[in-house]
């Protein structure tokens, strides 16, 4: 039996690898939401107890090969909920049953891929003709939304962070310039000089957490500051598979993760880096959170993980 189960992990952990490579732009969590529901479609279980068992392995899995993704450990999780949730399932029989969870599986993939096109069409309104926005990253959901402003024909700029240390600004520069979007890169410790000449801010996130809060790359926060400090809209566009089941209090709070930093060949060894990959922001920050859920205030968020989560 054990040599069973540790054959199916490897399997979903597989299928979930190869998922991503297949298709770059698909997201963490849907490649994980779609090897789960082949651990259903592929499970020997008889009961639904040893179905539900061979999930949660399934899931655990997938999560150990990133233990600090949140959207990840969202997406499993929120999968593990909506597939078995429904009472329904104790009154048919097995084999009923499952295939009612390989639809559920299936409808929320489908729902989940869906997403960012839901969240495109909402979040377009909120960019006006001649308006200059400020991004932060690389964000498939906020690129997604660009695209629809223009294939709207809504003229408007973007000023790019760099993103350092990993570049992605740099690939969310190259990306609405393909677009023909006028497009300024500012220094990451240019954001407050940049944001005068902005109309509002839009960023993606990693999580969105239950105070309403999101955690994302790090340097989200302090613009958050500044733009709260400048009068400007501060919005973020994320899909509802990344709402966690978090409530962090401050920035220890957040599962620790680091990405490596070139600083130079001069700086001396005993001089220690510190380079986090992401933080938190708080509720207070946040004017409107854009999601396939509709438009939400931080506030809204906490009755909507209820009903993903009940």
């Amino acid at each position: 039996m054990f040599d069973i189960a540790v054959g199916m992990n490897d399997s979903v952990v597989r299928e979930f690898h190869e998922a991503l490579n297949k298709s770059p732009d698909m997201a963490v969590a849907v490649a994980a939401i779609r090897a789960l529901t082949g651990v259903i479609s592929n499970s020997s279980a008889q009961t639904m107890m040893g179905l539900e068992k061979e999930l949660k392995d399934a899931a655990a899995a997938l999560q150990r090969c990133n233990p600090t993704a949140i959207s990840l450990k969202a997406g499993c999780e929120l999968f593990l909920r909506y597939t078995t949730r429904t009472s329904a399932l104790e009154l048919e029989d097995f084999s009923a049953a499952k295939r009612r969870l390989i639809e559920r599986g299936k409808q929320f993939a489908d729902t989940s891929i869906r997403a960012r096109a839901t969240i495109a069409e909402l979040g377009a309104r909120f960019i006006r003709p001649g308006c200059v926005l400020l991004t932060h990253g690389m964000s498939r959901v906020v690129l997604a939304l660009l695209q629809r402003a223009v294939a709207s024909n809504i003229n408007f700029s973007v000023y790019v962070t760099e993103g350092r240390p990993d570049g992605t600004g740099q690939a969310m520069a190259r990306e609405l310039d393909k677009l023909g979007v006028p497009v300024t890169m500012v220094l990451d410790s240019g954001v407050a000089y940049a944001l005068e000449r902005v109309d509002l801010v839009l960023l993606g996130a990693e999580g969105v957490v239950e105070n309403g809060g999101v955690i994302n790359k790090l340097g989200t926060y302090q613009i958050a500051l500044c733009a709260k400090s400048l009068n400007k809209p501060f919005y973020v566009a994320a899909e509802s598979y990344k709402f966690a089941r978090l409530y962090p209090l401050n920035q220890q709070d957040l599962p620790l993760e680091h990405k490596p930093v070139d600083v130079g060949p001069l700086l001396p060894r005993s001089v220690a880096v510190d380079n986090p990959s992401r933080d938190y922001t708080p509720p207070a920050y946040i004017n409107l959170l854009v999601t396939d859920l509709g438009v939400l205030t931080p506030a809204a968020v906490s009755d909507e993980l209820i009903q993903l989560y009940v």
